[in-house]
């Protein structure tokens, strides 16, 4: 294997900074530089700048948030999914149908941040003319880090929510009393905009864990926590390397000894992501990898004063924060306030990059006639 080079590595005193987490050295990559090298090698792949700069924008919050399972990770796969004819590059979103309050997008195989973004937008627009948009998006390829577009809509003044399913080629979370993988992720998104502050962000999925941060851990070589997976014999295991198994291990269900009410969402995304979209559902047969997406948007003054909102939003939060703290907590923390934490701190320290992804990369920008070797000129 060749010694793999950080061109993009933040600098330290010796010009180089390396980050350690649980025993793992791991080269730190400067934000702006990987940014500007990941709409070279998206652009080489035969996307439009602007659609370049959508993925690798989307894939650099997403690190920056805290989600690395949905950042620069993706950089290779979605590479190596247009080189395999898997996405399309150059694919516009197309409004099927469309009617005041409700639209369904067709992405024609797009990139999924292209498709979804449009869709989003699209909900919002709705939203700001009707009260509320609702918006379902098919055929569009892996969309990422689903806050992302809830919080379009927060920052646009409004309330969103998402609901995304995987169809049948993301079945990888066993139903509660099951072993065998029978459902996807299946996420679920919110985001409501304060006065003065950073928006509200929930964004979880119905599984105990994304599947990309199971990716993450085989690629750094650790362990997973206990509870996130089983083998395929149904037996708990820490192993990663068992869920990408043959046959396969699953990952179980958001809720642990409560996990049916993880598994009763899961469902309900599933039915809301997979039908309304046209996309289908876990049980469909399929052969691109594709999201099936609901949005809907909220324009808060088609339903109240924005004042009188913003005057019960805050007087929540105050509510909650002037609860007594558990042992072992400093803070009471409003859903997204960790991530714009994060993010704040990342944007000065930079973005951590393991060996294998790092090669992963650079094999990906020499496929398509780059040549990583000059990035760290």
């Amino acid at each position: 294997m060749s010694t793999p080079c950080y061109p993009l590595r933040s600098v330290a005193s010796d010009g180089a900074s390396y980050f350690k987490w649980k025993g793992i050295i791991v080269p730190t990559f400067q934000t702006d530089t990987l940014r500007q090298y990941g709409y070279e090698l998206f652009e080489a792949v035969g996307c439009s700048l602007e659609d370049a700069q959508a993925v690798v924008d989307h894939l650099i919050e997403s690190d920056l948030f805290g989600h690395h399972s949905h950042g620069a990770l993706r950089f290779y796969e979605y590479a190596r999914a247009i080189r395999e004819g898997r996405f399309q590059p150059r694919a516009a979103p197309e409004v099927v149908t469309d009617n005041p309050c409700a639209a369904v997008v067709d992405a024609h195989g797009a990139l999924g941040q292209v498709g979804a973004t449009f869709a989003m937008n699209l909900a919002i627009e709705k939203a700001r003319q009707h009260g509320t948009g609702t918006v379902t998006l098919r055929n569009t390829s892996h969309v990422g880090r689903v806050g992302a577009y809830p919080l379009l809509a927060a920052r646009a003044g409004m309330i969103g929510i998402a609901f995304v399913n995987a169809g049948n080629l993301g079945c990888q979370i066993a139903p509660f009393g099951g072993i065998d993988g029978r459902l996807s992720t299946n996420p679920i998104a919110f985001s409501a905009p304060r006065q003065d502050d950073n928006p509200i962000l929930v964004d979880m999925t119905t599984s105990v864990v994304a599947e990309g941060k199971v990716r993450l851990a085989l690629n750094q070589k650790r362990q997973v926590p206990e509870g996130w997976l089983i083998d395929a014999q149904g037996n708990p295991t820490t192993d990663p390397n068992k869920f990408k198994g043959d046959p396969p291990g699953a990952i179980l269900p958001l809720g642990g000894v409560v996990a049916h009410k993880g598994y009763g969402l899961s469902f309900v995304v599933e039915l809301l992501g997979g039908t309304l979209s046209g996309q289908g559902c876990a049980a469909g047969e399929r052969t691109m990898v594709s999201n099936g997406v609901l949005f809907t948007v909220y324009h808060i003054e088609h339903f109240t004063d924005l004042n009188t909102y913003f005057d019960e939003v805050e007087a929540l939060i105050r509510h909650i924060k002037s609860s007594r703290l558990a042992p072992g907590f400093e803070e009471i923390l409003v859903p997204g306030e960790p991530e714009f934490r994060y993010a704040q701190q990342k944007q000065n320290e930079g973005i951590e990059i393991d060996d294998t992804t790092w090669e992963a990369i650079c094999g990906e920008a020499k496929a398509f006639g780059l040549n990583p070797d000059q990035w760290s000129s």
